[in-house]
C-alpha cells in the first residue's frame, strides 16, 4: 500500500508506538561506523534516538524524504537500557516557512514502563521546497558554540565508506544512500545522517566517562556542514570530563557537527 504523507502543521501528533533498541541492532550499525559496541555495556547508545524520533515521524505520515537536519536536542534523563520496552510520543510544536521552504520544529519522548521520560529527542529539519528560487536561507542561524578550533583537543578519527554509511543508513530519506538523490538535492555525494555522525561524538563521551550511568545530560547538536560518505572525520573535544565542548571535524579541519553538553 502506497504511503500517504500528511502536510506538516503545527499540532499535528504523532501516533503512540512502542520500540526497543536490540543488542543486536546496536552492534550491528556501531560495527557500520566502526565503533566498538563494548563501550556502551548495557547501555543504548543516545545517538539512536535521532533516527528513531525521525522514524516516528514516518511512521505517522510525515515524510522525511530530502529533509535536512539542523539542530538536535537530546535530553538523557537517564540512559535507556538494551532490549527496553519504551512508548514513544511525539507532535510537530512549529512549522515556520524560510527561504529554501519550511523549518520543521519537532518534540519526541520515550518513556520507560513506568512512565517516566527516559529520553527526549527535539529537532529542527529543513523541509526545502523543490520550486524554491533561494538555494540558501534556512531561517535564523545559531551562532557557532566553537570559536576556535585549535584550541580542541583532536581525539578518534573515523574514515567513512560508501559501504558502511549504506549498511547503517535505513529507509526514508535516500540522500543518504542513493547517489543520483544526494546529487539531486544539490550534494557531491551522499551524505551521512546527523545522527550517524553524533555516533562518533558518544562513543567518545561513554569511553572517558567512568560512570555515565549516574549523570543525565543534554547535548544541543548542531549540524553545520554536510558530512560525506568517503571523507574521514576526527573527534575533537575541550579538556574536560565530561567535555562541555565536542566536534566532528571534516578533513579540512572545519566543524561539520558540534554538540553542547549540559548536566541536568
Amino acid at each position: 500500500m502506497t504511503q500517504q504523507w500528511v502536510d506538516p502543521y503545527a499540532g499535528f501528533e504523532y501516533n503512540p508506538e512502542q520500540i526497543s533498541v536490540t543488542r543486536e541492532h546496536q552492534h550491528e550499525k556501531l560495527a557500520a561506523c566502526g565503533i566498538d559496541a563494548k563501550v556502551f555495556g548495557e547501555d543504548v547508545d543516545p545517538s539512536f534516538f535521532i533516527g528513531l524520533a525521525i522514524h516516528a515521524g514516518i511512521n505517522s505520515g510525515i515524510s522525511a524524504q530530502g529533509n535536512i537536519n539542523m539542530l538536535q536536542t537530546l535530553k538523557v534523563y537517564r540512559p535507556p537500557q538494551l532490549d527496553e520496552d519504551l512508548q514513544v510520543t511525539g507532535l510537530i510544536r512549529d512549522v515556520k516557512p524560510v527561504p529554501r521552504g519550511r523549518t520543521l520544529h519537532s518534540e519526541v519522548s520515550f518513556s520507560d514502563a513506568s512512565g517516566e521520560v527516559v529520553i527526549q529527542a527535539n529537532r529542527v529539519s529543513l523541509k526545502p521546497d523543490p520550486d524554491a528560487q533561494a538555494s540558501r536561507g534556512a531561517g535564523d542561524k545559531p551562532a557557532p558554540i566553537i570559536k576556535d578550533v585549535s584550541l580542541l583537543q583532536t581525539a578518534d578519527t573515523y574514515q567513512l565508506t560508501p559501504d558502511g554509511v549504506k549498511a547503517y543508513s535505513s529507509e526514508g530519506n535516500s540522500i543518504h544512500y542513493e547517489e543520483a538523490a544526494a546529487i539531486s538535492a544539490g550534494f557531491r555525494a551522499p551524505l551521512i545522517g546527523g545522527g550517524m555522525g553524533v555516533h562518533f561524538l558518544m562513543a567518545y563521551l561513554w569511553a572517558s566517562s567512568e560512570d555515565r550511568q549516574q549523570v543525565s545530560f543534554a547535548a544541543d547538536i548542531y549540524f553545520r556542514r554536510p558530512i560525506f560518505w568517503d571523507e574521514a572525520v576526527s573527534v575533537a573535544v575541550e579538556r574536560g570530563n565530561p567535555p562541555s565542548v565536542m566536534a566532528l571535524l571534516k578533513p579540512d579541519g572545519k566543524v561539520g557537527t558540534e554538540l553542547a553538553l549540559h548536566l541536568l
